[in-house]
């Protein structure tokens, strides 16, 4: 049997990047129990919730909802568990360093299958204030309306 190819996303957090500005992102595999891979494999996950934290010079990844599997059996695991993130080590200091600073967080992105591993892009963020979301997406309406604008005006030219 061949060896899985190519990225495959299982869950995104898309509230992440409008309640937060990203700064950094990092790509990290997860160390997983076989019923949770099996889960993400069916495309079951949720970050809503998810958070990352620094502890004892590991990075864990706490309260993202991974639903038991289905065919297990006693061997299913806990639904939202501490999951190790894996990393190097100098990545580790990096976001270390970076958190320590005022502000930062770490919040999951997304969780994905990259050739047949399942990995989570983790992002150093700040939190927004509420004025800042206001102020983007104002931004991104006019933009869309300046793009409308501009389309209408080429159709009616041809």
């Amino acid at each position: 049997m061949p060896r899985e190819r190519g990225e495959k996303v299982v869950a995104t957090n898309r509230k992440a990047r409008h309640d937060y500005t990203i700064e950094d992102t990092y790509e990290a595999g997860m160390s997983l129990s076989g019923t949770e891979v099996k889960s993400l494999r069916a495309g079951r996950a949720s970050l809503v919730d998810g958070y990352a934290f620094i502890e004892g010079g590991e990075i864990w990844l706490d309260a993202v909802h991974i639903p038991e599997y289905s065919g297990g059996t006693w061997t299913n695991h806990p639904p939202r568990r501490k999951r190790k993130l894996l990393l190097h080590k100098q990545e580790i200091v990096k976001i270390s360093h970076k958190t320590k600073e005022g502000g930062y967080t770490l919040i999951p992105l997304q969780i994905y299958f990259k050739d047949g591993r399942a990995k989570v892009e983790l992002a150093v963020a700040k939190g927004k204030k509420e004025y800042d979301k206001r102020q983007a997406l104002r931004e991104r309406q006019d933009k869309r309306e300046s793009d409308r604008a501009i389309a209408s005006r080429k159709n009616l030219g041809d």
